[in-house]
């Protein structure tokens, strides 16, 4: 059996900070890229979130210092109540929960017009193993969203989890183009074309 060494301690070196967990997404990919070199794995990137009864301008205001435009909305034992994202906040949501409501903007909250929970719908981990860039794309497009959910089995758990996050501003990073949601694709030959173009 080896000997164990003894390794030396040393002061430390005047103010230092702390590494955070990141994950590094490749600089670039291609249309038939593996889809899970665009997925936030949240197994290595935190997930913000937000408490479901803080106003809407202070949710904003998180994503804006996180760098995010998506937050889980999570209660006390961390299960996920639903989302949100920057474009409920920045879109026609809350002009139209004030009208119906009769509440200032300053007064509604997360809860008024997150996504809830039982409207969120998510693509399965297996699914995605075998699944290109252009597939999410196309996903994405033909639903019209900016994000897509993956949920996988967590093992220390037991129980189904969300395992990651597509988001279409990160693959427009990559791919180096703009990806509209907005207009339907829905074949390959379609996808492909606005890929390329």
């Amino acid at each position: 059996m080896a000997v164990a060494q003894v390794l030396r301690l040393n002061p430390l070196p005047g103010v230092v900070s702390y590494f955070e967990p990141g994950q590094e997404f490749p600089a670039r990919l291609a249309a038939d890229s593996p889809a899970l070199l665009a997925m936030t794995d949240l197994r290595q990137q935190v997930a913000f979130t937000v408490e479901p009864n803080v106003p809407i301008d202070q949710a904003l205001q998180r994503m804006k210092t996180v760098g995010v435009r998506l937050l889980f909305v999570v209660n006390g034992d961390k299960d996920i109540l639903g989302l949100i994202t920057s474009n409920d906040i920045l879109g026609e949501k809350p002009l139209k929960f004030h009208n119906e409501q009769q509440q200032r903007y300053e007064e509604i909250l997360v809860r008024d017009i997150m996504t809830p929970h039982g409207r969120l719908e998510v693509l399965g981990m297996e699914d995605v193993q075998r699944a290109t860039v252009t597939d999410i794309v196309a996903t994405l497009r033909s639903n019209g969203r900016r994000h897509a959910l993956v949920l996988d089995h967590d093992t220390h758990t037991g129980k189904p989890a969300i395992r990651g996050i597509f988001s279409a501003t990160q693959i427009e990073k990559q791919l180096g183009q703009l990806i509209d949601t907005t207009e339907v694709a829905t074949t390959f030959a379609e996808v492909e074309m606005a890929l390329n173009s």
